[in-house]
């Protein structure tokens, strides 16, 4: 069976650990495609959370982005699992996850 592009999004996002976040577009480039829009909206529409952690797909400049509960309750998840966040930015040459 097929898996459709969300559940594709999420079979492989669940491969980032606590501590660690991922991007749009690097989400994208895993599972074969550009379409890091439509990475996004599958994030948005994740039915598994917290199983899937869509709360660590940021930005690929670093900065928070979107959020289903908002942006505060994302950067207090990601902050609980020992990630820093300086001026709603993350480092992610210290915390990116590479596929």
């Amino acid at each position: 069976m097929k898996l459709s592009f969300n559940e594709r999004c999420y079979a492989i996002l669940k491969k980032v650990p606590k501590g660690k976040v991922t991007t749009y577009k690097s989400l994208a480039h895993a599972i074969g495609t550009k379409a890091y829009r439509a990475v996004g909206n599958a994030m948005a529409k994740n039915p598994y959370a917290p199983q899937v952690p869509c709360h660590r797909v940021i930005n690929f400049n670093g900065n928070i982005g979107g959020f289903a509960h908002g942006t505060k309750r994302k950067m207090q998840m990601l902050k609980a699992e020992g990630i820093e966040i300086i001026n709603n930015k993350i480092n992610l040459d210290r915390y990116h996850f590479k596929f």
